[in-house]
């Protein structure tokens, strides 16, 4: 198997009542590469793997695969494979007949698609489960088996719309590994729908974050996680603590902004100007205690709640006459100090630590989320 790059070029979506699921959008996916679309609910994602599997027509622009102009073609007429959320196996069907079956819907003889279902199980790692039924099989199982029966007719990419988020926590994470492996073995070109950041984080080559139909930023779980472009990306990506301002000066490629918390300065690589309205992000893991530190970036915050989590120590603040939420994320060393409930401390971080980005969308906590609910 070898996959092929995937090409989007202006490609919109509009439905009938005349909502815009994508604007206009040009994305390049790599050959072999292990490609995620992350975002929220609702953002497009699912309509772009659609589209790319032959499901939903754009609107507007093209699609190509290997250089291959895809209008017009049925889902069965592309190089694609498309695993649901659902996986779709067919509960009286063998394990062994389920990978087979596109195989055999192709014409393929009995002999020739039954030992390459064989050998795909093999490589899924579930050479002995061929005479199962899929109800006797683990959810992680079950995945696999999704993804023999997808590989079987050699797609040059394989499309994945939250293949995982039916499985618990730790099969999850167990399933990030595995399915990294097989792509890593086959070379066919993956392209991973997700909302969960710690998939995409762990799996990806690169990612492109979403919001709104838009694609706000694309490379590297590193580039997307420490210098994000955007305020969605920042906040989506990661928790992060924010302080929204708007920027007094420059010093170099710093940015000094005026927030509800006092000045404060962090990196500058939009290239922000005086007045401009601007949020300054810094992750809970840079934040640190202002004794003997000497950190630039200095606040007063009041303890909330602490919580323990082996390794890890995470703080949740309060700072300033209104309160405004601080998380800090600290390692377990025996050497952070005791505070008491309510108590109030300095805090602080770098400047190097901090990023100052353009007023905009931010995603939304996971505080709000409950609080929505």
């Amino acid at each position: 198997m070898r996959g092929k790059d995937v090409t989007l070029d202006g490609v919109s979506i509009t439905y009938p009542n005349g909502f815009t699921a994508v604007h206009p959008t040009d994305l390049t996916v790599h050959a072999g590469e292990f490609f995620s679309i992350l975002g929220p609910s609702g953002c497009g994602k699912t309509t772009i793997l659609r589209a790319v599997s032959g499901f939903v027509e754009p609107t507007g622009g093209r699609i190509l695969i290997g250089g291959d102009d895809q209008q017009g073609k049925t889902p069965n007429a592309r190089p694609t494979a498309l695993i649901f959320q659902n996986l779709a196996l067919f509960p009286l069907m063998s394990v062994r007949d389920n990978v087979a079956f596109g195989l055999e819907a192709r014409g393929i003889s009995k002999r020739d698609r039954l030992a390459k279902a064989e050998e795909l199980l093999a490589l899924v790692a579930l050479g002995d489960q061929g005479d199962k039924k899929p109800t006797e099989l683990s959810g992680g199982q079950r995945q696999r088996v999704a993804i023999a029966r997808a590989l079987a007719v050699e797609p040059a990419v394989l499309l994945l719309d939250e293949p995982l988020s039916a499985l618990d926590l730790k099969l999850r994470q167990h399933m990030r590994a595995e399915l990294r492996a097989i792509q890593q073995k086959t070379g066919v070109t993956f392209i991973y729908i997700t909302h969960d950041q710690g998939e995409a984080l762990t799996m990806s080559d690169r990612i492109a974050v979403m919001n709104a139909g838009r694609i706000e930023q694309v490379g590297t779980g590193d580039e997307i996680y420490s210098s994000p472009t955007t305020a969605f990306a920042a906040s989506f990506v990661g928790e992060v603590n924010q302080f929204p301002g708007r920027v007094s000066g420059l010093d170099g490629d710093m940015a000094l902004i005026d927030t509800a918390l006092g000045r404060m300065r962090g990196r500058n690589p939009r290239d922000l100007k005086p007045g401009d309205d601007a949020i300054l992000f810094v992750r809970p893991e840079n934040l640190g205690f202002e004794t003997g530190a000497g950190l630039a970036n200095q606040l007063d915050a009041r303890l909330e709640r602490r919580d323990l989590e082996g390794a890890f120590i995470n703080l949740q603040m309060r700072a300033g006459q209104a309160g405004l939420p601080v998380a800090m994320h600290l390692t377990n060393t025996g050497a952070v100090p005791t505070i008491a409930p309510d108590a109030t401390t300095r805090i602080g971080f770098t400047c190097d630590s901090a990023l100052v980005l353009p007023d905009g969308p931010v995603a939304r906590t996971g505080r709000e989320e409950m609080a929505a609910q």
